[in-house]
């Protein structure tokens, strides 16, 4: 417990603590030079569901965030090991766009989000886990559930395993016929 004055009031700021073991393999890998693995999802399309890969299409993959800030955080790249948008084809950003919009219709019928964040970090300095290899990143959102800086920066509650989301996106996406592209 750490105590502050601001403006002469006396402020005590209490420690939080939320276990998240499944974090350590990001962190420890933030030093390592690690294969791409979209490049590797992108490769290995016999794991698609141990990599938690929702979808295929001609340009790009569809994965599931394996380090969510919210459930249902999906990652949308192209197939192509590229950086920005400078190196995209017209195509690659076409189809990217129709994912983000399949993607949200996806979520919406299969868990229900009040809304959406979508965005990317293009640069290790703003905040790119991946910054050689372009991708989007797509969070649903609830009302109440966080503000946007803490969910970049605080405490992350995730409600579903990225098993039981993948097979219910599956599973909505074959009803729905997505992506439909």
């Amino acid at each position: 417990m750490a105590s502050v004055v601001n403006d002469g009031v006396f402020i005590v700021l209490k420690r939080k603590n939320l276990w998240a073991p499944w974090r350590i393999g990001y962190i420890q890998g933030l030093a390592d030079k690690n294969e791409c693995f979209i490049c590797k999802n992108v490769g290995t399309p016999q794991d698609d569901d141990k990599n938690f890969v929702l979808w295929r299409s001609k340009n790009c993959i569809t994965v599931l965030n394996r380090f969510p800030y919210n459930n249902g955080h999906l990652l949308i790249a192209p197939a192509r090991h590229i950086p920005d948008f400078g190196k995209a084809t017209d195509e690659e950003l076409l189809e990217m766009n129709k994912l983000i919009r399949d993607a949200q219709k996806a979520l919406t019928l299969a868990i229900k989000p009040h809304g959406f964040n979508v965005g990317m970090n293009l640069g290790r300095c703003a905040g790119a886990g991946l910054p050689e290899h372009l991708h989007i990143h797509i969070v649903p959102r609830w009302n109440g559930d966080t503000n946007f800086v803490r969910t970049c920066s605080d405490t992350y509650l995730i409600s579903q395993s990225l098993t039981e989301l993948l097979t219910a996106l599956k599973q909505t996406s074959a009803e729905h016929g997505l992506p439909a592209l």
